[in-house]
């Protein structure tokens, strides 16, 4: 058999080792929210935004531990598609890949509309158009090759955002110990209670903070789409996941709480980001372009890992006959690279979307909206993936040497918790806007089930998955 039949017809690669995996996790864990979007939070929640953070970060984490007990119960999983499909049902598999897909998608063609903009910054003349091109060329161009180049980028995004976050709280730390007084205001811990409280805008505050945090962690569950392309998964996923508590705390609360020490709460500003005014205090005339660099890595990161997620999870639905059989060809490489291309096409709509005007701009933001509440739809899946296999294989599950803590009752209390973030997006009027159009998106997702589960192709995929399912079980 020739080379590119067995790349055609063979496995994804475990080429993504545990640097990688562990800076993917991390590079999930910090989202580009954290840079620009964390004023808006501040400037609504007060301190309160603390908790919000820590409430937000440990219900995903046990989001991550169902996941990675669930993958690790079968290395066949090529995600968590592939276990939904497989414990909920085919219907669960493909709700599960094409909105996962949609949500990277959507937030990719932000992701080229807000780069274009940052790359203004330093070159106001140059046309929008040319850095949007550069960057899915770039994209296409370092995905295709191997894995590995994408968890090498990814591996170096990371490590920026790493960076740029420890400064800050190094800068913080010594404008705290020191004193540092600016109009009137002493850097200093009492500032994250001397201002109203820890509370300062009341309940209804408190809860607008989860209505925009909460979009800030998408991307957390991005290590679970790796899990087919990595090395000894057995090790690496259990020790990224446990991770990601201690990765919370430093980067998002420890970053949060020295901004809110070294000014109050109420001098920020929603509409500017808070780590330009902390590198501003510090004397750094370049504090801006500092930021915006860091800003510009972290979506490009962005967009990479919605290229290479969407390029893996349209594999996976090929593969089961939930996606045109193009899809499942590999290239020598074993890289999905039909799938990859066909996702990167679609960033081209941002092009469009730089040049469309204000109206339109208005609808775009709600459609990211719509992806991020897609986005806890998928996390939904996931908890109720773990309580079905927990019910139905409790073998696999006493077998597990990394099961999720709590896990009898916590996939509850996040599910009841996911409920509570929905009921806060319906106290803003663009968010329940985005909300109120969400279920079109699951009525198309609906209408093209029932269409493709009646083609011939389709059933024998799924008759010949459910044997090896049985096969399995039996075994």
């Amino acid at each position: 058999m020739s080379a590119p039949t067995q790349a055609s017809e063979g496995q994804l690669e475990r080429g993504l080792s545990n640097r990688h995996i562990q800076l993917i996790a991390i590079g999930g864990t910090i989202g580009t929210g954290l840079f620009m979007g964390s004023g808006n939070t501040i400037s609504k929640a007060g301190p309160s935004v603390i908790f919000v953070y820590m409430i937000i970060g440990a219900m995903l984490y046990f989001v991550l531990r169902a996941m990675g007990e669930l993958l690790l119960s079968n290395l066949e999983y090529k995600s968590f598609a592939d276990f939904a499909g497989d414990i909920l049902g085919p219907w669960a598999a493909y709700f599960t890949g094409w909105t996962y897909w949609f949500c990277w998608i959507a937030t990719g063609i932000a992701d080229v509309v807000a780069i274009s903009g940052y790359v203004a910054f330093w070159w106001p003349d140059l046309p929008l158009w040319i850095p949007a091109i550069i960057l899915i060329l770039v994209l296409v161009g370092l995905n295709l090759p191997s894995v590995k180049a994408f968890g090498e980028l990814e591996f170096w995004f990371a490590l920026i955002k790493i960076v740029a976050i420890v400064a800050l709280i190094f800068i913080g730390l010594y404008f705290i110990f020191t004193g540092f007084t600016k109009n009137g205001a002493t850097a200093s811990f009492s500032n994250l209670y001397s201002h109203g409280g820890m509370f300062p805008t009341g309940f209804m505050g408190f809860a607008a903070g989860f209505q925009i945090a909460v979009f800030a962690f998408v991307g957390v569950e991005l290590v679970g789409t790796a899990a087919a392309e990595t090395k000894d998964p057995e090790k690496t996923l259990p020790r990224a996941i446990k991770s990601i508590p201690i990765r919370i705390l430093l980067f998002y609360v420890g970053a949060l709480v020295i901004l809110m020490s070294v000014r109050p709460w109420t001098e920020f500003d929603k509409d500017n980001s808070p780590f330009v005014g902390m590198f501003a205090l510090a004397g750094l005339a370049a504090a801006a372009g500092i930021v915006n660099f860091v800003v510009l890595t972290s979506a490009t990161s962005s967009a990479n890992s919605g290229i290479y997620s969407t390029s893996r999870m349209i594999y996976g639905l090929a593969k089961e006959g939930d996606a045109p059989k193009s899809f499942r060809k590999l290239s020598k490489r074993h890289v999905p690279q039909n799938a990859l291309i066909f996702s990167c096409s679609f960033l081209l709509i941002g092009i469009v979307m730089l040049y469309a005007g204000d109206s339109i701009g208005t609808a775009f933001e709600m459609i990211t909206t719509v992806a991020a509440i897609c986005f806890m739809f998928i996390w939904t899946i996931i908890m109720m993936s773990y309580i079905t296999y927990r019910r139905q294989r409790p073998s696999l599950h006493a077998a597990s040497k990394f099961k999720m803590p709590g896990g009898t009752f916590m996939p509850y209390v996040v599910m009841a918790f996911f409920v509570f973030v929905l009921w806060t997006l319906t106290t803003q009027d663009d968010t329940l806007k985005a909300l109120l159009w969400t279920p079109l998106w699951f009525a198309g997702v609906g209408i093209g089930y029932l269409l493709i589960r009646r083609r011939p192709e389709h059933l024998a995929l799924r008759e010949a998955h459910a044997r090896k399912v049985t096969e399995r079980t039996e075994r």
